[in-house]
């Protein structure tokens, strides 16, 4: 029996799995066999080599499996670290270096997946086309799953993940770090907690692309596969087509087909706050405004530049700091370097991050964070009422995570342990996912989209199949 079976079968009988204590075994620096986490890595370098350097420097984690389509970037990866003149940095590379090299490799994630016997979860830090297709898959083969955001390219995605997740049972977690944030957390306790009275209105914005990777821009021409690059691989569910300078291995973000684009990737920050702390269904209207597509607007090659995206919610209930039942609200995103207008209760000189944030809009005054959650302040309607103050005495009611931000890839490896609670699981994470890519189907759209309680879209002729894709032969959706 491999550890991951034992895991879940005595979780079946007891609310925790029973682990020998490291100290009757063999001292206080003895890891367990029974404590040690075995994780594969699929999409090894960059993002995935940031998720995979605080496994690496624990002592109860083994990263048994990489997978990557490109060896050589996930090698960079490394000795960009190991060249680093910071010795901490210079540490992470010698940690990764180690755990890399001592694990087995594969260019093609589905062979590791089905020589998984070993591992008992996996991180997924591909672009965003091929998460879903990994994620579902290593579900099925009862693995937990450390999966980066956008958790998914399309809205239907976004629900077979939550279905599976829940069907599965596995300890799941998006890589939505803001999350485990004490910031973050502080945040949605004091907006509960009806500090600013009940809120009328929310805005959020991000910098992104601009300066991050390229967006509004025509394809480049097709170009020979690099050396190294499994382009067929790489390519995934996406249809045929030749290679283009410009998508590996950090552009796909902005590209059709590969990514989606500012909100997908700085939603899962700047949104989340807002969902969480007035716990937002399902938006009724939906619209997308934004600068020129990239290339033939009928087949895009890559996003708008810049957008803005307003999500209006109806039927709001207390919970959510709702004055009245039925109220209404609505949540703009902007990105691109656009930013929401200074508000008007503003000193002078009061300037907003411009490279993201959000603010809450109540009744008594704002509240407005960075990026993560993190800065928070407070802006009152009336001069003489000092919001912070009031902030200051909210009790505590959310748990906070062991290492806050820093500790996000931790809790989730806790969590596979049994010794604590996923900070950011599906069964959250796929609604907030979809909340952020039905702005992108809005964008798709090219008009205003009308989204019914149950997840259908009904004034498009498109209808339904804005929320999905079509998939290569062989990469279509596991059931």
């Amino acid at each position: 029996m491999n550890r991951r079976s034992f895991v879940r079968t005595t979780a079946a009988a007891s609310a925790a799995p029973f682990v020998v204590p490291r100290h009757v075994l063999g001292g206080a620096g003895y890891v367990a066999p029974s404590d040690t986490v075995a994780v594969g890595v699929i999409g090894a370098g960059g993002m995935g080599a940031s998720n995979a350097v605080p496994l690496a420097m624990m002592d109860d984690v083994r990263i048994a499996a990489i997978a990557d389509v490109d060896m050589g970037r996930v090698w960079e990866s490394v000795q960009g670290r190991l060249d680093a003149d910071d010795p901490g940095r210079r540490q992470e590379g010698e940690a990764l270096r180690d755990a890399y090299e001592s694990a087995t490799q594969y260019a093609d994630f589905r062979e590791m997946l089905a020589a998984a016997d070993g591992l008992d979860g996996v991180v997924i830090a591909t672009p965003d086309h091929v998460h879903a297709i990994a994620a579902l898959m290593a579900m099925d083969r009862g693995l937990a799953v450390y999966a980066q955001k956008p958790l998914t390219y399309t809205v239907d995605e976004s629900r077979r993940l939550t279905q599976k997740a829940a069907a599965t049972g596995v300890v799941t977690q998006m890589g939505n770090q803001g999350h485990s944030g004490d910031d973050g957390r502080r945040v949605v306790e004091v907006v509960r907690a009806g500090v600013l009275g009940p809120i009328r209105e929310v805005q959020s914005w991000t910098n992104r692309p601009n300066g991050w990777w390229p967006q509004g821009v025509p394809a480049t021409e097709p170009a020979p596969v690099p050396d190294g690059l499994a382009w067929d691989l790489y390519l995934g569910p996406n249809e045929d087509q030749p290679y283009r300078p410009g998508i590996h291995p950090f552009g796909w973000r902005g590209w059709v087909g590969f990514g989606v684009g500012s909100l997908g990737d700085m939603g899962a920050h700047l949104v989340d706050f807002p969902v969480w702390a007035l716990d937002l269904g399902r938006p009724a209207r939906v619209e997308t405004r934004h600068t020129p597509w990239g290339g033939d607007r009928e087949d895009p090659a890559t996003y708008p530049l810049a957008t803005v995206t307003t999500y209006h919610f109806a039927g709001l209930g207390a919970e959510a700091g709702a004055a009245d039942a039925g109220q209404s609200l609505a949540m703009t995103w902007y990105d691109g370097g656009l930013l929401p207008p200074t508000p008007t209760i503003a000193p002078d000189g009061f300037t907003l991050d411009p490279n993201g944030g959000v603010i809450f809009v109540g009744e008594r005054g704002m509240l407005i964070h960075e990026t993560y959650g993190t800065n928070p302040r407070f802006l009152a309607n009336d001069p003489g009422v000092d919001l912070a103050a009031e902030a200051a005495d909210v009790p505590v009611s959310l748990p906070r995570v062991e290492g806050g931000i820093g500790g996000h890839e931790m809790n989730w490896v806790r969590a596979i342990q049994g010794q604590a609670e996923a900070s950011s699981p599906f069964a959250y994470a796929a609604h907030l996912n979809e909340i952020m890519l039905l702005g992108v189907a809005a964008m798709n759209a090219g008009q205003p989209i009308a989204v019914t309680p149950d997840g259908r879209i009904t004034n498009h002729p498109a209808g339904d199949a804005l929320l999905t894709r079509t998939y290569r032969a062989g990469w279509e959706l596991p059931s």
